[in-house]
Formats: structure tokens, sequence, C-alpha cells
């Protein structure tokens, strides 16, 4: 159960301009082969169990780290309006992962070029800072960056 504190200070936020057109950005997260291609930080690799891009779907991975930790990963799809948002839930490979958080990504157009947005929303503050130590940040920095480079490959 989220606390009483606003979303503000529950949410993390991330942004980032790619040298594509939305329609483009839009398929790299909605596409099943483009999706796990460039998902996550630098060094890391992804397996997929599972995947259903769809709202009510689900991908289900194993994020390899570099030293050969394996982190399991659920990601819930629930609404998608198509060029323009997508949320989800994620958080770990088990049902009612009680720390799992709530994506927001906005897609917006400028001119060729696409602006994202990306919230990520924890249900305590307390799981936003642990997070922000952990260096949620710049994980998603690094993979918006990994994204930037997919794109280049797709276009």
């Amino acid at each position: 159960m989220a606390d009483q504190t606003s979303e503000a200070d529950r949410e993390l936020i991330m942004e980032r301009d790619f040298d594509a057109p939305r329609a483009l950005v839009w398929r790299a997260w909605t596409e099943a082969e483009h999706l796990p291609q460039w998902w996550g930080p630098r060094d890391f690799t992804i397996t997929t169990l599972a995947i259903d891009i769809r709202p009510g779907g689900m991908w289900r991975y194993l994020m390899h780290a570099p030293d050969g930790t394996d982190y399991d990963n659920r990601i819930t799809f629930r609404e998608f309006t198509p060029s323009e948002r997508i949320v989800y839930l994620h958080g770990t490979d088990k049902d009612d992962d009680p720390e799992q958080f709530v994506v927001t990504v906005t897609f917006s157009e400028q001119g060729n070029k696409t602006h994202l947005t990306m919230r990520v929303l924890f249900p305590t503050v307390a799981q936003r800072e642990a997070n922000q130590a952990f260096g949620a940040v710049e994980i998603g920095y690094q993979t918006l960056a990994h994204l930037a480079e997919h794109l280049a490959t797709m276009a």
C-alpha cells in the first residue's frame, strides 16, 4: 500500500531526446523483436522467458549482470495509447510483488525527433530512495542510451 506522500515524493523522472521519429521509437518499445535487444544497462544481457506486449500482457525475463548475477523481472503492461503513452508495472518475477512500481512512458513528437519521458512511481518514499541509491537513474539513462543505439540500427 502506498504511503501518504505526494506522487512527486515517490517518483523518479528520466528524459531523453532521440534522433528518430516517434513511430520508430514506439516500434522499438512495442515490438517483441526489438524490446529485448536494447533493454537494460550497459554490459547486461537479457533472456526473455515470455513476452506479450499488449494491455494485460506480460514480459518475463532474466537480466544477466556482468558479474554473473541473474535478476528476474516481470513487466505487466497496463495501458497503451498508440504512439503516445505506455503504462506498465515492473517488479520481480513473482505474483503480487509488494515492491513493484508503475512506469509511465510518454512519447512526444519534436519534428523528426522524439522526446521521451519515463516516470517511475514507487509505492513508498523509502523504495524510491533505495532504488535511487542502488543507481536506478543511471541504469535508466544507460537503458535509454541502448535504445538510441538500437534505433540507429532500425532506421
